[in-house]
This record gives C-alpha cells, sequence and structure tokens, in this order.
C-alpha cells in the first residue's frame, strides 16, 4: 500500500525535475513529462516534431539532471550499423583483433532522425533497444544500465527517409507529438534567446543533478505501490484488444485499421497509467489516467489502412472514437 508521505516525496522530487528543465525549455510539459515517464519505466520514447522545438535540447537537459552519459547519434542514409554499435580493428602490435565500441555504449542515445537510417542501421538498433545488447563480430557485448533510446523523427520531410518497421515501433514505450509553443510561450523564448556578444558554444545554463539512481528507485518503487483494480486493468485490455480488427471486420473505426496494437501495449498502458497517476497525487489509478496515457501509448502502434490515409484519419482520431465506444468501469 502506497504511504502518503511517499507520494508526497515523490510529487516534489518530480516538480524539482520539472524546475531544473524549465531552466532551459519553456513549455512543453507533455513532452517533460513524458521523457521522465520513460525514465520511470524503462522505456524508449519516439519524438515526432517540426524542427526547433527543443526535442534535443530537452534530452540532453534530461542526461544532465540523471548525471547519465548521453550521446548524439545522427541518423542519415549512408549510416552503417558499425557506425552506431562499434567494430572490430585490427592491432597490428598484439596481432589480433580487438572491439571499438560505439556510441550507442552510453546510458541515454538520442537517435535523432531516426527515419533517416536504412534497415540494417535499424536492425541494429532493433536489438539494442529490445535486448539491451548489441552483436560485434561473433560476441554479444551488454549495454550500460540504465538505456534509453529517445528518438526524434520529422513529419514534414520523407525525401530520403525510410518507414520504420512495425516491430521497431512497438518498442518504444510512447510517441510523444511535440507542438509549436503557445504565443506567451514563445514570446518568453524570443525574450531570454542569447545576446548576439554571448559565446554560444557555452551557452546553457547549467542543470543539477537531482534524478540519481537513489531517486529514480524511489520513483519506481512508488509508482509500483500505487493501486490498480482488476476491472481498471480489463479496462486496459478492453482498449487495447478493440484496436485489433476481427477478421473480415470493415465496418466504422476499422476500416481505417489494417493491424492493431500488440500485447506489448496493453503492459506500457498499465505501466504509463500508474506512474501518470503517481504525477496526479493519486493513490490508485482511474479512467482517466488510463484514457490520457492510451494515445501516446498506442498511436504509434496502429497501422492505418489505405482507407484512412485517403480521408486524412489520423491514429489519434481512432483512439479517441475507440475510447468513447469501452464501457468505463
Amino acid at each position: 500500500m502506497i504511504l502518503k508521505e511517499n507520494l508526497e516525496k515523490a510529487g516534489f522530487l518530480l516538480e524539482t525535475c520539472r524546475k531544473q528543465m524549465a531552466k532551459r525549455i519553456t513549455g512543453q510539459k507533455e513532452m517533460i513529462d513524458g521523457l521522465l515517464t520513460a525514465l520511470i519505466a524503462g522505456g524508449h520514447i519516439l519524438l515526432e516534431g517540426v524542427p526547433g522545438l527543443a526535442k534535443t535540447l530537452a534530452v540532453k537537459s534530461l542526461a544532465e539532471i540523471t548525471a547519465l552519459e548521453f550521446k548524439r547519434i545522427q541518423f542519415t542514409p549512408d549510416l552503417l550499423p558499425a557506425d552506431l554499435t562499434g567494430t572490430m580493428i585490427w592491432e597490428q602490435a598484439k596481432g589480433s583483433f580487438s572491439v571499438r565500441r560505439g556510441p550507442i555504449f552510453a546510458n541515454i542515445i538520442l537517435a535523432d532522425e531516426i527515419n533517416r537510417a536504412p534497415a540494417k542501421v535499424q536492425s541494429a538498433l532493433l536489438e539494442a533497444m529490445e535486448e539491451k545488447q548489441v552483436t560485434i563480430g561473433e560476441t554479444s557485448y551488454p549495454l550500460p544500465d540504465p538505456f534509453f533510446v529517445l528518438a526524434t523523427e520529422n513529419p514534414i520531410e520523407h525525401e530520403g527517409t525510410y518507414s520504420l518497421p512495425e516491430a521497431e515501433l512497438d518498442r518504444f514505450l510512447m510517441k510523444l507529438l511535440i507542438v509549436y509553443p503557445k504565443p506567451l510561450e514563445e514570446l518568453d523564448i524570443v525574450k531570454n534567446s542569447l545576446p548576439l556578444s554571448t559565446n554560444t558554444r557555452n551557452s546553457h545554463i547549467p542543470l543539477e543533478p537531482v534524478l540519481g539512481n537513489e531517486e529514480l528507485a524511489f520513483l519506481r518503487s512508488t509508482a509500483d505501490s500505487v493501486h490498480i483494480d482488476e476491472e481498471i486493468m480489463k479496462y486496459i485490455v478492453s482498449i487495447v484488444s478493440a484496436t485489433r480488427p476481427a477478421a473480415g471486420q470493415a465496418e466504422g473505426v476499422y476500416k481505417y485499421v489494417t493491424f492493431g496494437a500488440s500485447v506489448r501495449a496493453s503492459i506500457a498502458l498499465h505501466k504509463c497509467s500508474k506512474i501518470l497517476s503517481m504525477f496526479r497525487g493519486n493513490t490508485f489509478v482511474t479512467p482517466e489516467d488510463v484514457k490520457t496515457a492510451a494515445l501516446p501509448v498506442l498511436r504509434h502502434r496502429i497501422v492505418l489502412s489505405y482507407e484512412a490515409e485517403a480521408e486524412d484519419m489520423n491514429a489519434d482520431a481512432i483512439i479517441a472514437r475507440i475510447l468513447s465506444h469501452i464501457p468505463v468501469p
């Protein structure tokens, strides 16, 4: 059973993290809370948004407040798996091969413009995301613990890009859509922009490491203690099951869906609902927690049909329609 003082301590810790991130990032509360959710749940995140919305800065800032090792990998069409994982090199002095580890050997990986990488690179990343290891030569090497992939993709540029395979998309805990800031927030960003005389090389405001291993373990323990009723768990399974069209079913919302969400989606929705409930200071999960978590958890796991593209239907609209038809416990 969750203790009230633990919930209060968790809320204070989360607010401290938000304040540290707010030193550099104005607004974008959903993105910041999503990054913290992934960190607590031990999952990966896909960030989709146009350039200039502080996606890269947010991930770098998250690494700083956790004091975890951070690496940024720019994905391009000519990237090779060895550029990601590392390779075997011949050492003439020793007369043998040795392993040169790639940039993926870090705690937090920013996979920038992930959809620009070809299939072989995506395959190497898939092993890292799922197995928490990479294979170089004939040997598999474990990745650091914790290990998070925070990937970005640009929704408006499709030249020279590759669609992410469904198996890889399913490994992402959530997909967050990053939107433009509100006019007042954008005004604050402009006001706080750096003067021309500033040295831009070291211009970032320093952040304090407030979320170490001990604090992260406490947040996970507190989220585990949040009560979730069996009826709520049945509600979660009903929502995920409703995204899967039955054989030959092509009526209503299902004419827009080719494939629905996997069992991983049910597990992810269960985890995220408990963490969201902790964020809200609740001792138990409510149907509203589940509904709020459903969009980021499910939107990248639903494969849309040609009819959906033709009628300009997106995954969020389909999920909202499904949520409106599932009885709330």
